[in-house]
């Protein structure tokens, strides 16, 4: 049997194969950055998290973005992307679609926060308590005497 080496694989060749997931993987998260980047450069006034490029198929590019304001707004470069995509890509993308997600710009609602406990209990309200627990049954009593003392510890 054939001993194996102790010295770990180079994971970078993972990356630098042309085939494999995560050299497909690798391979599309550069290209999607490099067309971000051309839309960043034509359309400079677009703010970052109203927009983001979400998929490439066949010759068309996929741009989401959070509202139809900002929607409006790169239809009006629609035809200066689409110029510099195919220079840049060699033909590869001619075509753009804009999609409006909504939902990507909701913002969950603040859970309300419950009131800290607190075992305060005045001394006037203990004094009716303790009225009270006079004329009350055995194990009510019991309970309304224990509620009163914490008037007597909240004190000290």
């Amino acid at each position: 049997m054939a001993r194996k080496t102790k010295r770990p694989a180079d994971m970078s060749a993972l990356f630098q194969s042309t085939t494999g997931t995560l050299a497909q993987i690798a391979t599309k998260t550069n290209s999607l950055s490099i067309l971000a980047d051309i839309v960043r450069q034509i359309c400079p006034d677009l703010p970052a998290d109203a927009w983001h490029i979400a998929n490439f198929k066949e010759k068309s590019l996929v741009i989401e973005v959070i509202s139809s304001v900002w929607g409006q707004r790169l239809q009006f470069e629609r035809n200066n992307i689409c110029t510099k995509l195919s220079s840049v890509t060699d033909g590869a993308f001619t075509q753009i679609e804009i999609k409006v997600s909504p939902y990507r710009n909701k913002v969950a609602p603040p859970q309300p926060q419950a009131p800290a406990k607190t075992q305060f209990i005045s001394p006037k309200t203990a004094g009716q308590l303790q009225e009270v627990a006079k004329s009350a049954p055995e194990g009510l009593r019991k309970t309304l005497e224990r509620l009163a003392a914490l008037a007597n510890k909240n004190r000290q």
